[in-house]
């Protein structure tokens, strides 16, 4: 078949050159993904802002719709949203009316935004996910903490760039007094990129920009103990560690534990009811009525005629502490969340834990600080990465709102110098205007003016020229040189640049920081774990799968019945708080716990209903027994090592990769180091398909959480493994002869003891007629 990127399409590059389809689609491709990397996911570490988002602002500054009206005195009166997505479409954002619209409510909402920056008027949505209200209906002007942003657009702090269409320009970046990418955070998704950057609290930041301002060396352990977490919109309470929580912002990425906030509200004759007023990041009071409603009265799942096991656990667990719930959240509790007891008697912790573990009351959110870096890379950045960079940029429009303000007091005062000359001579000024043909010019020549001196003068109305006061320029004069010199300090004196970023940032703060909302305070995570009767029970697992545990030990398993045509593969003596674990041949394991198995009565549930087996793997070997409990794990080719039960257990159905099999082999069948009745194997016996047998001690053997092992036997060329069995005395070992006839041997301690060698070499020759296929204990 032909490749068709090795063809030769009609495009060049840049310089001419012609290309390959593709190097075209590779060269096309990423540029597309930078673009909606910079261009529309990701946040931009200077001011916080996505394209849309400060395209929204400027535009609204730019109608009018600023904090203070569009001359700073009286309030923007606030217009129709329609109007602001208009505006913004047609002149910087040539995208869909709805994606402006989004971005604007977004910017609106305080249950999203830790200081929202539009003030917004109508219906923007809820925290329960109700979407906003058309824009025709909405309106909207800037919020007064928006001028952290705009206020010196206008000073020469930032550059401008021409607009899509190149009719009018836009500003590259937005000049941010405070880092808004960590007040108000930012979540998103581009090409092989996302973001999901925390909200965090205004005041804390400040100190911490004006101690790492101060001190460029300032410690990590400092800075995360003026910052000591995120600050979410909706409050909450943070219990992950303060180690989870530093481990985040030094990597950039993490996910922290938190759960929502609540207060216990004593009734009359003894009776309580849980109130919840504060829900962690992204959960709504809606969602947690839709989670306990389907706790409390679950849907058949697909494929199903009856609950499973975990569902009616799941129920009768919640309805045992639970009687009702109900939503008064308001416009005076914004969060009102009311659970009631089933009785008053019930433990209010055993309550509480129990709606925890099976609710998003308790939630894990994450963190991601990826952006758009100063230097214009998108990069995955630190804490104090992201602050060190804003504190840059801040220091970078400081200077160049300096030399611009410097700029016009010089102008200034070059003008006014001029004034002043014409003020001792007015009557000698006015003559050469009235007189001259060329007035400009003659002035120029007769008080050596500059050309702009010149033009103030012939622009003044003869009636102000006739009443210039000296001490009134004198007074401005002495100002304007008093601010030159200050701006030229701050220009030539770090330190000065420096003490005026500090002030500024500690003034903002005063103007606008506010407490945490947000509780940091490390608690455990609560298990979600269904409270099982610890008791002995039988787990009963047929050849084709079938899978039961029956209560008890004593049963015998003559008495045991299946399916036509099944039969009994073993049977494990347990308790009811152990775990079956089912072995792949494949090397992955998977585990069911034994008290969500079925009981005695019918024929059980397949395994493959309780686990997830992947393409190509079928199950080989069952084990079920105490979490401290040893297995010997081998495979066909050669290696194995011991492991624990409670490294077996997986966390989800699909399983996981546990011992490492290499292409062409499969797992040998596990052998228990340590018997029910306590007894420990002391050696290991390995059977290999050419009929050698090797033994040496267990104590050669590592126990390891997973992986290929250490090489149990040498194995002649065209030899496998059979299998490896811990043993005490005695081991079986099981196998076809002619005919396809069963056969049998059983080695006791003296025959064992003949084979014995060092781990890893060669085993002896058994000298038996029959060909083996299986190894196993017998005490």
């Amino acid at each position: 078949m032909t490749d068709i990127f090795s063809l030769q399409p009609a495009a060049t590059d840049p310089q001419g050159d012609t290309l390959t389809l593709g190097g075209y689609a590779q060269q096309a491709y990423l540029e597309y993904a930078l673009s909606v990397v910079k261009g529309r996911a990701l946040p931009d570490v200077c001011d916080g802002m996505k394209p849309v988002q400060r395209r929204i602002l400027y535009a609204m500054q730019a109608m009018g719709l600023g904090y203070g009206g569009a001359k700073g005195t009286t309030a923007a009166k606030p217009v129709k949203s329609a109007r602001v997505v208009g505006d913004v479409l047609g002149r910087f954002h040539p995208h869909g009316d709805q994606s402006a619209y989004d971005a604007l409510v977004r910017l609106a909402q305080d249950f999203n935004q830790r200081y929202p920056l539009i003030d917004g008027q109508g219906n923007f949505g809820s925290r329960d996910g109700d979407g906003a209200a058309a824009m025709r209906y909405t309106e909207a002007r800037l919020a007064k903490i928006a001028t952290l942003l705009l206020d010196e657009i206008d000073e020469g702090t930032v550059d401008f760039v021409p607009n899509y269409d190149g009719s009018t320009q836009e500003p590259r970046q937005l000049p941010a007094r405070l880092p808004f990418a960590l007040l108000n955070g930012a979540s998103g998704i581009a090409v092989g990129l996302a973001t999901e950057i925390p909200s965090h609290n205004l005041g804390e930041v400040a100190v911490a920009c004006v101690a790492l301002a101060k001190d460029p060396q300032l410690s990590d352990e400092a800075l995360l103990a003026l910052i000591p977490g995120p600050d979410y919109p909706g409050g909450g309470q943070i219990i992950s560690s303060a180690q989870d929580i530093a481990h985040a912002y030094r990597t950039g990425r993490g996910s922290l534990k938190v759960r929502a906030r609540w207060v216990v509200e004593e009734l009359a004759r003894g009776q309580w009811q849980l109130v919840v007023t504060q829900l962690p990041p992204g959960v709504s009071s809606q969602k947690v009525l839709e989670e306990i409603e389907e706790l409390s009265n679950p849907k058949l799942k697909a494929g199903k005629k009856a609950l499973t096991q975990e569902q009616q656990q799941l129920k009768a667990t919640v309805l045992n502490v639970l009687d009702g719930v109900r939503d008064e959240s308001s416009k005076d509790a914004l969060v009102r969340l009311v659970l009631e007891p089933k009785s008053s008697k019930t433990p209010q912790q055993e309550f509480i834990n129990t709606l925890l573990a099976h609710t998003s009351l308790e939630t894990s959110a994450p963190i991601n600080l990826t952006m758009v870096g100063i230097d214009g890379r998108p990069t995955q950045k630190s804490l104090r990465q992201m602050l060190e960079e804003w504190l840059a940029f801040r220091q970078t429009t400081l200077t160049r709102r300096s030399q611009h303000q410097l700029d016009r007091v010089q102008v200034r005062i070059h003008i006014l110098e001029g004034r002043q000359v014409v003020l001792l001579h007015i009557d000698e000024v006015i003559a050469i205007i009235r007189e001259s043909d060329e007035p400009k010019a003659a002035l120029m020549a007769r008080f050596d003016l500059s050309e702009r001196q010149a033009e103030d003068i012939l622009e003044i109305r003869l009636r102000q020229l006739a009443r210039l006061e000296a001490i009134k320029i004198d007074k401005e004069l002495q100002q304007l040189r008093e601010d030159e010199g200050r701006l030229l300090d701050i220009l030539a004196n770090p330190k000065s640049l420096q003490r005026l970023l500090i002030k500024e940032v500690e003034r903002d703060a005063k103007t606008f920081a506010d407490p945490r909302r947000t509780l940091i305070e490390e608690a455990q995570r609560v298990s979600t774990e269904i409270k099982v009767v610890d008791e002995p029970v039988t787990v009963v697992i047929s050849e084709k799968g079938w899978v039961r545990a029956l209560k008890g030990h004593d049963h015998a398993p003559s008495n045991f019945s299946f399916k036509a045509g099944d039969a009994l593969w073993g049977h494990f003596a347990c308790r009811s708080v152990d775990t079956l674990i089912a072995f792949g041949n494949l090397g992955r394991v998977y585990s069911v716990a034994v008290a969500t198995l079925p009981g005695g009565r019918g024929d059980g549930v397949p395994i493959q209903g309780l686990i997830d087996l992947e393409p190509g793997t079928h199950i080989v070997s069952y084990f079920a027994g105490a979490a401290s409990t040893r297995l010997l794990l081998s495979g066909s080719g050669g290696y194995g090592f011991i492991a624990e039960a409670s490294s077996l257990v997986a966390r989800n159905k699909a399983g996981k990769a546990f011992v490492t099999i290499q292409d062409g082999e499969t797992l040998c069948l596990p052998s228990v180091v340590d018997a029910p009745d306590g007894t420990a194997a002391t050696h290991i016996a390995c059977l290999s398909s050419d009929a050698q047998v090797l033994t040496y001690p267990l104590a050669e053997l590592k126990v390891m959480t997973g992986g290929r092992g250490l090489q149990l036997m040498k194995l002649a060329d065209g030899a496998s493994l059979v299998g490896a069995a811990a043993y005490t005395r005695s081991v079986r070992i099981s196998g076809t002869g002619r005919g396809g006839k069963e056969r049998e041997e059983v080695l006791e301690i003296r025959s064992l003891n003949n084979a014995a060698g060092k781990r890893a070499s060669k085993g002896k020759a058994a000298g038996w007629t029959f060909k083996p296929v299986k190894i196993e204990r017998i005490e």
